[in-house]
């Protein structure tokens, strides 16, 4: 019997990351998109080479990696750069999730979770999972918590959620939705995944 597919997806801070890691102590499988994202313009990454060609060396460390807070200040001022670097790494995000997903379910896994923080905004994404799980704060909260974490200023969060899908247009594509505003307890969250878990086979 093949895998049940989940899609995990939330707007930054909402506490995605902390989900997946106890959808994880419940037995699924995470592919987090983000953290091969990463991998990709890392030092001695895919992604370098044709970063460093399309933008530029400027846009690549000394380490080699990504020149991240270069970047970011680029696509927020140019849409076409943003394209142009979705470009390069999408096609190589979507290359390492198919093979983490084919050793997932060869190895046996009952459920596959796609962490996915572009999840509604991609389009593609719906028709390749069964569920879609939604982990839902007020945006307050997302602000708040992001700048506690990242130490970056209100008009720097507010930048990122622009370019996310709205609370609502996340909410509207769940077919599971777990609440994680700041009266939820690590305790109570844990309990929601729980009960998801079991809804998706765990």
């Amino acid at each position: 019997m093949p895998a049940l597919r989940v899609g995990l997806t939330g707007g930054i801070g909402s506490g995605k990351s902390t989900v997946a890691g106890m959808l994880a102590d419940c037995g699924a499988a995470i592919i987090d998109s983000d953290a091969i994202s990463r991998q990709t313009t890392a030092p001695g990454g895919a992604a370098i080479p044709l970063i460093s060609g399309h933008f530029g060396a400027e846009m690549v460390t000394a380490e080699g990696a990504l020149d991240r807070a270069r970047m970011r200040s680029l696509v927020f001022s140019d849409p076409q750069a943003k394209l142009r670097l979705e470009a390069i790494i999408h096609p190589l995000v979507g290359t390492e999730t198919a093979r983490q997903a084919v050793q997932a379910e060869e190895s046996g896994k009952r459920c596959i979770v796609f962490d996915v923080p572009l999840l509604v905004e991609s389009g593609r994404w719906r028709q390749n999972v069964h569920q879609v799980l939604v982990v839902d704060c007020s945006e307050e909260m997302q602000i708040s918590r992001v700048i506690a974490r990242n130490g970056w200023c209100r008009e720097q969060v507010g930048q990122v959620m622009a370019g996310q899908a709205s609370r609502s247009q996340r909410l509207a594509a769940a077919d599971v939705c777990i609440a994680n505003d700041g009266s939820v307890s690590l305790a109570a969250l844990a309990l929601l995944v729980r009960q998801a878990a079991q809804r998706f086979g765990l």
